[in-house]
Parts: C-alpha cells; sequence; structure tokens
C-alpha cells in the first residue's frame, strides 16, 4: 500500500516480532505481543481488569530482554488506546516518560503526537496516515476516514482531540468506528464529548439524542 502500515500494528511488530520471519522466533516475542493484543481488545471493551493483567504479563515478557527501549514502544501501545478512548487525564503515558530516556526518536515523536504537541520536526518521523492527518488543513476528517485500521483512526481523532483540533466531523467519525467495532469504552467516550459540544451549542435535541445511545451502551442489553 501507499501508506506506511497503521501504528499500533507497526509497534508491535517493530518492537515485539522485528517484522521478520527469522526462525526460530524467541518465546518472549510471541507472548509479549500475545499479551498486548489481548490487553488492548480487554481495554477497549472496558474489562479492566483482563487488561491490566494482559499489560503486566506483556511488560514482564519483554523486560527479560533487559531492554528498556522496547519496554517503551510498548508503553506507548497502552497509551494510545487511551488516547483513543479519551482517557486524557495525567497521567497519560506515565510508563513511556519514565522510559523516554532510552526512547528512539520516532517513538518520542509519537508520544508528543498522542499529547497534542507535535511539532514539524516529530511529524516527520510519524508514519504516513498520521503526518496525512496532522497536516490537513481545515477539517481532517477526511484524512481520518482514509485511515484503514479502526484503532489507528480512533488514536488519530483522539490525537486532535488533544491538539484542540477535533471538528464534529472528526468526532462522529470517532464514534462511529467506535461503534462498528463494538468498543465499548472509546464508543462512550466519543457519545459523552459528542453530547457535550451539542450541548454548548445549544443543540439540545442532538444531545439528547446521543445521551440516549450512551444509556444504550451502558444498559448492556438489559
Amino acid at each position: 500500500m501507499t501508506q506506511r502500515a497503521p501504528l499500533l500494528p507497526l509497534l508491535l511488530c517493530a518492537a515485539l516480532a522485528a517484522c521478520a520471519s527469522r526462525p526460530p522466533v524467541p518465546d518472549w516475542q510471541g507472548s509479549a505481543q500475545g499479551a498486548a493484543q489481548r490487553a488492548t481488545a480487554a481495554y477497549l471493551a472496558g474489562e479492566d481488569r483482563v487488561a491490566q493483567a494482559e499489560w503486566t504479563r506483556a511488560r514482564a515478557e519483554v523486560a527479560r530482554t533487559g531492554r528498556p527501549d522496547l519496554l517503551a514502544r510498548l508503553a506507548l501501545m497502552d497509551c494510545a488506546a487511551q488516547v483513543a478512548s479519551l482517557a486524557l487525564q495525567p497521567p497519560v503515558c506515565e510508563r513511556f516518560e519514565a522510559l523516554r530516556a532510552d526512547a528512539p526518536a520516532p517513538e518520542r515523536a509519537y508520544a508528543a503526537y498522542l499529547a497534542g504537541r507535535a511539532s514539524a520536526q516529530d511529524a516527520a518521523l510519524l508514519p504516513e496516515a498520521h503526518r496525512q492527518a496532522l497536516a490537513a488543513t481545515g477539517d481532517p476528517s477526511a484524512a481520518l476516514a482514509a485511515m484503514a485500521d479502526p484503532l489507528a483512526r480512533l488514536v488519530a481523532a483522539g490525537a486532535l482531540l488533544q491538539a484542540g483540533r477535533a471538528s464534529p466531523a472528526v468526532m462522529a467519525l470517532a464514534a462511529d468506528t467506535a461503534s462498528a467495532q463494538g468498543w465499548r469504552r472509546p464508543l462512550l467516550a466519543w457519545l459523552l464529548a459528542r453530547a457535550q459540544r451539542a450541548e454548548q451549542a445549544g443543540n439540545v435535541e442532538a444531545a439528547a439524542a446521543l445521551r440516549r445511545r450512551v444509556a444504550v451502551v451502558e444498559s448492556g442489553g438489559r
């Protein structure tokens, strides 16, 4: 494809599997990859205990290498899922910050992007799809819609919100993306953010409709 791979799979591949089939693969790589994937899926589903247990398992496997740069990349995966779900209160990326000194430049650039503080130098180190979202003038929703990976799209939307650039179209796209995937945590977060923005704009009817959707998700179908 013309775009670089979505960032989260790319980070996982680069950090934990080296994006190559060079048998035999060390046990820690497969174990860490599986745990990180399960942790991310559980977090997006709102299953905190499972997510925390799987992140602990993934970190323990990576720590066997004695490489803080790999732990930093793993921390960014956790952080990205939080940003995608609008869990933006400090300390977001606290684990990464503790490892920043050993993180490569692309990881430091991605951390700045997640925080909504990416510079031009940082942008040059991001995957192409995220560079395009960051560089979009006017409404960046088209750049996000072009992202094939739904989690990368939500991460980009969260980063734009952090930077104060999330248009109503971006927020609607994020909510629709989370809805299509059945990701409870980010869906609730984006629906509530949209409802609050609608209320601030005086659009009572739209806000009420969004809060009815929130109630459906929170009810669990009961």
